[in-house]
């Protein structure tokens, strides 16, 4: 049962959530520009994953076809020791190293004759504290709300972070925050999901009786934070993350909580 502080917070953030809903962004979609290098990596406790691909007008279908001639090179700077990583089955550059906390990481991508570099350092991780979904009655329909909980630094100001939401495995959502709205050491988000009257949900956003609802994660520096808001409300294309040759995309290096769970609307409660 949530204590009368925990409830201030969750309708807090059901009125942020409403008034952000633009948050429902599903891909990357960078401003119109001529096809330009994009590079998308990441590294956590499980292993590294770069993805290269190149814009696509936005007259045209999107094409996340990746390209495999480059040459991906990962570096731990802490320890001076270097990674390369090799295309996957997908066309994905991985690798089995795992990111440590505390460690700074450059990513170095080589194609065509360009060069782009990118450096983060892991965070420390956070701990999952829960999920839950709830009805909240809005003036068009009834919808269903989900509170991810997770603990946040009480020490520490001004700490990010990158919350995703997947469907059945899928990315569905996700939200770009920083620790405003801490309390105690814990932050409590909520994102706005699907409506209860499916038939006026996209099938897109719609969630269903069954579907597994799980959520990632990480925690970020403010740099991410500012390109992820940028990217998600189609402002820009983000502040420029690799130096070098000009390019698009990111390299995160963070520790990545999760946690799931299935989807029955018959079951939820309304928001008191």
């Amino acid at each position: 049962m949530k204590t009368p502080q925990n409830h201030l917070c969750f309708l807090a953030a059901i009125l942020l959530a409403f008034l952000t809903s633009c948050e429902k962004e599903l891909d990357f979609e960078y401003h119109d520009i001529p096809p330009m290098t994009v590079i998308e990596g990441s590294l956590d406790e499980h292993g590294a994953a770069v993805r290269i691909t190149l814009t696509t007008p936005m007259e045209e279908p999107l094409n996340r076809q990746p390209l495999t001639d480059a040459t991906v090179m990962l570096s731990d700077i802490t320890t001076g020791c270097r990674t390369e990583l090799h295309p996957d089955g997908q066309g994905v550059f991985v690798s089995p190293v795992s990111g440590e906390t505390g460690h700074t990481y450059t990513l170095t991508v080589e194609r065509n004759g360009c060069r782009y570099e990118s450096t983060s350092t892991m965070l420390p991780p956070v701990e999952m504290l829960g999920m839950e979904f709830q009805w909240i009655k809005m003036p068009y329909d009834y919808v269903a709300v989900l509170q991810v909980s997770f603990t946040d630094n009480p020490g520490a100001s001004g700490e990010c972070y990158w919350v995703r939401v997947y469907r059945n495995g899928e990315l569905y959502l996700w939200s770009a925050i920083n620790d405003i709205l801490a309390v105690d050491g814990r932050i409590d988000e909520v994102l706005m999901t699907s409506r209860k009257d499916l038939s006026e949900e996209d099938d897109a956003t719609d969630l269903r009786d069954g579907d597994e609802v799980s959520v990632k994660v990480t925690p970020i520096s403010r740099e991410m934070h500012d390109y992820i808001e940028a990217i998600s409300n189609g402002t820009s294309n983000g502040p420029r993350m690799y130096s070098g040759d000009f390019c698009l995309g990111y390299f995160l290096a963070a520790p990545v909580a999760e946690s799931a769970v299935i989807f029955h609307p018959d079951e939820l409660t309304e928001y008191k």
